[in-house]
């Protein structure tokens, strides 16, 4: 998951998400209320699991271990190919919509000869 979350595509979203609930939180009190009330909801009961889950954990680590080297190597492979993935979002969506714009442009061309 944190290699996953480094990736730059990935945190960059994550950092318009998270500046979009900031914003949309600080202009309406209501919102913010009850987002509030929902993420102290959440962390209690999985403050909780988390204490309940350790010993599990601590008997699967070799598992755990292994599972996270293969999922590192496919996380490793996926990066190469899909260099996407090592941009941030905002570069990725002027991309895109050149592009968009390119086909588009191409199409009327096409249509209008």
């Amino acid at each position: 998951v944190k290699e996953m979350a480094s990736l730059s595509l990935v945190s960059s979203a994550c950092d318009v998400v998270s500046a979009a609930d900031g914003s949309s939180k600080e202009s309406q009190p209501c919102l913010r209320s009850v987002c509030d009330a929902a993420e102290r909801g959440v962390q209690s009961p999985t403050e909780a699991r988390a204490s309940c889950v350790q010993p599990v954990l601590a008997t699967l680590q070799p598992h755990v271990a292994a599972a996270r080297e293969y999922a590192s190597k496919g996380l490793d492979k996926l990066g190469e190919k899909l260099p996407l993935l090592q941009k941030p979002v905002e570069q990725v969506l002027s991309g895109t919509k050149e592009l968009v714009l390119c086909r588009v442009a191409e199409v009327k061309e096409a249509v209008s000869s």
